[in-house]
């Protein structure tokens, strides 16, 4: 009769402290070199950007450590980068990789990074530009990134590339156990790429099917980019929404073997 008493408490208790786990890792407190990265105060022209961006959560998830190679994709204005460097510091590296494609529609911020990577603050950041269905990194890497814009790549200006072409290219760029974190804009449940190239949305499902059919694990997801309130069928860039818009945060694992 106790065991049976003692099995049922279990049954009850094992979810909890499951959900407590998953809560502690992906909403716990933030570590201290993120912490100290995100107060770097060579950044300061960014930390008015930094509650809305939610910084801190994002660098926890990504789960980045001194001494690491990154390579972000798509780096925008250097936003991410600069964190990036501080985190890995000086024995680690930070790769800001412009797809040729992309890099013809964003000049001015290819530009800030070549700037940002000549800055001696940033002397671990490198420029890197290829084609974009031709990934890949001078070495092997424990982190690739990327923030709005995994849905960029099956869009015509970026030569249609498949996701399963890109995903198995960060696949092999990766070092055993590395992470391939992503995070996008969310589109309507079962919309799958239909909204690529004209919200500039896709579906998390999608996503995840695509990246673990390339030979990631799922491992994890972070609702700290959520937004209940964007109804997910207008445009990015639609002034109701634009820089609030519901995104999802996605992290892969390399298998170790």
């Amino acid at each position: 009769m106790r065991l049976t008493i003692l099995a049922s408490v279990l049954a009850l208790a094992l979810p909890a402290m499951a959900l407590a786990g998953v809560s502690k890792l992906h909403s716990g407190a933030t570590p201290a070199v993120v912490a100290r990265a995100v107060g770097d105060p060579a950044r300061k022209a960014d930390a008015a950007n930094d509650a809305r961006r939610k910084i801190a959560a994002v660098m926890t998830f990504a789960d980045v450590r001194p001494g690491q190679k990154v390579l972000e994709l798509i780096p925008g204005s250097g936003y991410f980068t600069r964190v990036f460097s501080a985190i890995v510091g000086p024995t680690g590296h930070v790769y800001a990789l412009w797809p040729n494609e992309y890099a013809k529609e964003d000049a001015s911020d290819v530009a800030g990074s070549r700037k940002l990577a000549a800055d001696p603050h940033y002397a671990n950041v490198s420029v890197l530009t290829q084609p974009a269905d031709q990934l890949s990194s001078p070495e092997p890497v424990d982190v690739v990134f990327t923030s709005q814009n995994y849905h960029d790549y099956p869009d015509k200006f970026m030569g249609h590339v498949d996701p399963a072409v890109l995903n198995k290219e960060v696949f092999a760029a990766l070092k055993p156990g590395g992470l391939w974190v992503i995070i996008d804009h969310v589109a309507p449940a079962g919309s799958g790429m239909a909204d690529t190239d004209t919200l500039h949305r896709i579906d998390p499902s999608i996503v995840k099917k695509q990246v673990e059919a390339a030979g990631f694990v799922f491992d994890g997801a972070s609702n700290a980019l959520r937004n209940p309130n964007d109804p997910h069928t207008i445009k990015v860039f639609d002034k109701s929404i634009r820089g609030h818009t519901d995104q999802f945060m996605y992290r892969f694992r390399k298998p170790a073997k």
